[in-house]
């Protein structure tokens, strides 16, 4: 296992007998449950840990096995802990203390809490989840109560946004420093608060604050999947997340330390031009091509920008980053 933010446990780098009991203490720690599993002998899975403040991060891929949470466990634990994750592959079956079953298909979304017994079987699974104090979440526990077990979609709008952070977090986890960790560990709940907040039809229970970094988070994702579109305007932005353009311009240069919408989608226009211009793969595309991809409609304009952001020209940036490549 290796140290950095969190750990990594993969399953051929330990000897084959300690490998299930390897992989059952690293999630163990935040999710207290009884193991069990028929692969145990030779139990060939993969888990990222990682510490993100005070939420934990975990993906991980395993064969087939059982977690049961009794009544005594949940009546030995100090602090309620969430547990929510996100189903990538394979299937599950959850029975929570009621008795209600419920299967969990690839693409759902699903939350538990530590104070409820459960008895959930896995089959074949890779995923993405967190763990984190209730106490973090601001919203009411009984409000919640409908919602804990269930499979939900995570297709669109804030369960969508939620899943793909959750991935893309779990990817770069290793090169975030402490303090950017729990940044990115409080945005996370602040995403799981709105996810929640808007399955329940209570966005007015949110904090203000809980609501404009959930806001932010939202407008970015979107502006990072529309940089092609020349017409991604703060105007198109607001009408898409309805809110009036002054609202989303107060929020976002308040969450981004000053910085305007408008320069945060110049930045990140610019920076996926570099990036393809330095691709070898992409060496025969036109500059031009390039920047149109990336949202710049005019060349005059796109290469003013470009050298102002890193004192050279696109050509020239393509020409010493292909000469590095080779």
């Amino acid at each position: 296992m290796a140290a950095g933010v969190g750990q990594v446990f993969r399953g051929e780098e330990v000897p084959r007998k300690e490998r299930f009991d390897c992989w059952r203490e690293l999630l163990e720690r935040t999710r207290a449950c009884d193991t069990t599993s028929e692969h145990a002998d030779d139990f060939r899975a993969e888990l990222r840990r990682s510490e993100l403040g005070e939420v934990v991060l975990l993906g991980t891929a395993f064969p087939a096995a059982r977690f049961r949470r009794t009544e005594r466990m949940v009546r030995r634990s100090d602090v309620e802990v969430y547990h929510l994750s996100f189903l990538q592959q394979g299937g599950m079956e959850l029975t929570r203390g009621d008795d209600r079953t419920e299967l969990l298909a690839p693409g759902d979304l699903h939350l538990v809490d530590s104070s409820t017994p459960y008895d959930l079987r896995t089959f074949g699974v890779s995923g993405v989840g967190i763990d984190f104090p209730a106490a973090l979440l601001p919203l009411p526990p009984e409000r919640l109560r409908t919602l804990l077990g269930r499979g939900i979609p995570a297709r669109a709008g804030s369960a969508a946004l939620l899943s793909e952070f959750l991935l893309g977090l779990d990817r770069q986890a290793a090169a975030l420093g402490p303090d950017e960790a729990a940044r990115m560990g409080a945005v996370t709940v602040d995403l799981v608060a709105a996810w929640l907040a808007r399955e329940l039809e209570a966005e007015a229970v949110l904090p203000e604050e809980a609501r404009h970094r959930a806001l932010v988070q939202e407008v970015r994702a979107f502006v990072c999947r529309n940089l092609h579109d020349p017409d991604l305007t703060p105007a198109v932005i607001a009408a898409a997340h309805h809110v009036s353009v002054s609202h989303l311009h107060r929020v976002f240069t308040c969450q981004s330390q000053g910085r305007t919408l408008a320069a945060w989608i110049r930045e990140r226009r610019l920076e996926q031009a570099h990036r393809e211009l330095a691709d070898p793969a992409r060496r025969t595309t036109p500059v031009q091509t390039v920047a149109v991809r990336c949202g710049f409609a005019r060349a005059d304009d796109f290469s003013r920008a470009f050298r102002a952001a890193y004192g050279l020209s696109p050509r020239e940036h393509r020409q010493q980053a292909l000469a590095r490549a080779s």
